[in-house]
C-alpha cells in the first residue's frame, strides 16, 4: 500500500495575528535574513497579496518585488506590512 503525501505550506495555518507573529518570532530568534524574507512572504500569501497590498497601502508589484527570493524590503516596508498583518517588531534583552 502507498502511501500518499502532499507538500506542507506553513501559508494554511498562519490564519490568526497570533500564529503570525509565532511563526516570524521563531525566525527572528534562529533565521537568518533570508529565511526571515522567505517567512514574510509566506505570510503575505497567507493574508493574500492584494488585501495586505491594500491594508498596508504598498502597491501589489512592490510587495512582489520587496518579498521576492532576492528582495530587500526598506524599513519603512517591512513596518507597514507588520502593521497591515496586525503584529509589530519588539526589542528585548
Amino acid at each position: 500500500m502507498t502511501i500518499e503525501t502532499k507538500p506542507w505550506d506553513a501559508a494554511d495555518v498562519l490564519n490568526t495575528p497570533a500564529d503570525i507573529a509565532a511563526y516570524l518570532d521563531a525566525y527572528l530568534e534562529d533565521g537568518t535574513p533570508e529565511e526571515l524574507l522567505r517567512a514574510l512572504s509566506t505570510v503575505a500569501r497567507a493574508r493574500g497579496m492584494t488585501e495586505l497590498a491594500r491594508q498596508s497601502g504598498i502597491s501589489r508589484e512592490a510587495l512582489y518585488r520587496a518579498l521576492c527570493e532576492s528582495g530587500n524590503p526598506t524599513l519603512d516596508t517591512l513596518v507597514r506590512v507588520l502593521k497591515a498583518l496586525g503584529v509589530r517588531l519588539a526589542v528585548a534583552a
